[in-house]
This record gives structure tokens, sequence and C-alpha cells, in this order.
């Protein structure tokens, strides 16, 4: 007889609501090594929304029980400096573990920066996680249009207009948008260019009913768009 295959490995998915992390549980999603029992988002208080891309968090509720995942939120104030985020997130790490005992994989959809995999890596190697990066060293101009290809349907709901003009705020992730970026700009905005709010895709069950609200620019810099959920979800 052969041998039985070895189970899954469960793991935690660090989830920004955006298009990079939809298509990494996608890969994990088809990956037999992996099994992701839960999404892991930072929240800031007051706003409710997920910290920099600005994704109101009744999206985010609606995208879990589209991917049929429960969510672990990082609850985190307003301003908070970099130690106070890593507090919070120490804390959500935490408090995951208590509920699912003997967890110690945590999946990023980081693509290219190594300053922020060594960073990572350091901030797990403290917490006593391991690190997982499915998609790391992607081609992000064959990557891009890959997740477009595959069904993936997101929102520009966030750009940096120091690196990319403000026109492109609002803007559905696909080719034409591709096709109109700057050389200079990352297919994948990986150098932080832009963010997306996802709302349909492989990795979901079901697509998210959202229209386009206003936009609004913070900071003098980041021209948010406001993506809202028009069907209530059924989860608390």
């Amino acid at each position: 007889m052969s041998a039985a295959p070895d189970a899954p490995t469960p793991l935690l998915l660090s989830w920004s609501g955006g298009k990079d992390a939809a298509w990494t549980l996608h890969h994990l999603n088809q990956d037999p090594r992996w099994q992701v029992v839960a999404l892991l988002t930072t929240v800031t208080e007051g706003y409710e929304r997920v910290a920099m891309q600005g994704i109101r968090r009744d999206v985010l509720l609606a995208q879990t029980e589209a991917a049929g995942l429960p969510l672990i939120e990082a609850r985190m104030p307003q301003r908070a400096d970099n130690a106070t985020y890593e507090r919070c997130f120490a804390d959500a790490l935490s408090k995951t573990r208590e509920r699912f005992p003997g967890l110690r994989h945590l999946a990023f959809g980081d693509l290219f920066l190594e300053d922020i995999k060594h960073y990572r890596d350091a901030l797990c190697a403290r917490l006593d996680w391991t690190p997982v990066y499915p998609l790391f060293g992607s081609d992000t101009r064959t990557l891009a249009r890959k997740m477009i290809c595959g069904g993936l349907k997101a929102t520009l709901c966030c750009v940096d207009t120091t690196q990319l003009d403000a026109r492109f705020a609002g803007r559905a992730f696909d080719h034409a948008l591709l096709d109109e970026l700057p050389e200079a700009i990352d297919p994948c905005g990986e150098n932080g260019e832009f963010h997306t709010c996802v709302h349909a895709g492989p990795f979901f069950s079901f697509a998210l009913d959202v229209r386009i609200g206003e936009r609004v620019l913070r900071d003098g810099r980041f021209m948010y768009t406001d993506v809202i959920q028009q069907t209530p979800t059924s989860t608390p």
C-alpha cells in the first residue's frame, strides 16, 4: 500500500484586502502543502478601515465571508508608531495561537522588496512564527496580467500621488490600466505606487456588490477612493 499523503500545514495569511493578498490566497488554495485557516488584518480604530489601503471594515468582512475564512483583527490606534504597530500585531498573533493551537506559519503577499522581507523575517523570528512568501520573486509584469486573466477584479483604492497621477485612483485593475501605467510604475504597485481593494476572483465564493464612492486626498499625498459595500454581509 502506498503511504498516505502528508496532511497540509495550517497557515495564517496576512490579509490587506488587496490583489496581492488575494492572489496569495488563491495560490495557497491550489497548493496541497498548505491550508489557510484564517486571515489577519490590521484595522485602524476610529476610522474602522484597513491600514494603508483604507478599505472599510464592512467591505473587509464581506471579503472574508466570500473567502470562507475567519478574520483575526490587529486593532491599531490612529497615528500609531512602529512600536505600537508591532505590539498590536503581536497581540493579534497571540490570540490567533490561542484559537489555533500549534499554528506556526504566517504567509505574506510580498513580491520582491528585500528590505520588507527582512523586516518581516526579523519580526516573525522574535514572535516565534515562520514567515512564508508564496509569490516572492515573481515577475510583476507577468503576474499582473495573470491575475487579471485569472478572474481577479479590483479597484485602485489608494494612489501615492508623488509616484502616480491621481487620475488613476478609482480605476479598475485591468489590462487597460496596465497599458496606461507609466514605464517607471510597477504593474503590481509593489513600490507603494498604488493599493487595491479586491472584490471578485477565484479565491471568493461570490463577488462583492460594491460601488465607487468619493475620492479624498490625505496627508497631501495619498488619494483614497472609497469602495462601498452595497449588500450587507452576514458576518458578525
